[in-house]
């Protein structure tokens, strides 16, 4: 290959060069100017740490709560489930009253 297609080559793609260059340069300032994983986790410790408290609370009480509807031999949900699944409901079927 001669000097001069080579030339020709890099001016074809000289877009792409200077959109590379851009793009690594404000990666680059980037990762120089943000703090460290280590400081943003210093910040953030104690609404990870609440988070993590409220979650295993959530999961205790929630298997607590199984545990017990299954030990009263109700499933969960079922009554609420008899509820949407009538067809009339028990309040439903005196006549509505007339304020005249």
């Amino acid at each position: 290959m001669k000097p001069v297609d080579i030339q020709q080559k890099l001016n074809q793609y000289r877009y792409h060069f200077i959109v590379t260059l851009l793009i690594s340069s404000v990666v680059a300032f980037l990762s120089y100017t943000a703090p460290s994983v280590l400081t943003v986790l210093a910040y953030f410790w104690p609404l990870f740490a609440s988070t993590t408290v409220l979650l295993v609370a959530i999961m205790a009480f929630g298997g607590v709560s199984q545990l017990a509807t299954e030990a009263h031999g109700q499933k969960t949900g079922e009554g609420l489930l008899d509820y949407v699944s009538a067809a009339r409901p028990e309040h439903m079927d005196e006549e509505p009253r007339r304020f005249e």
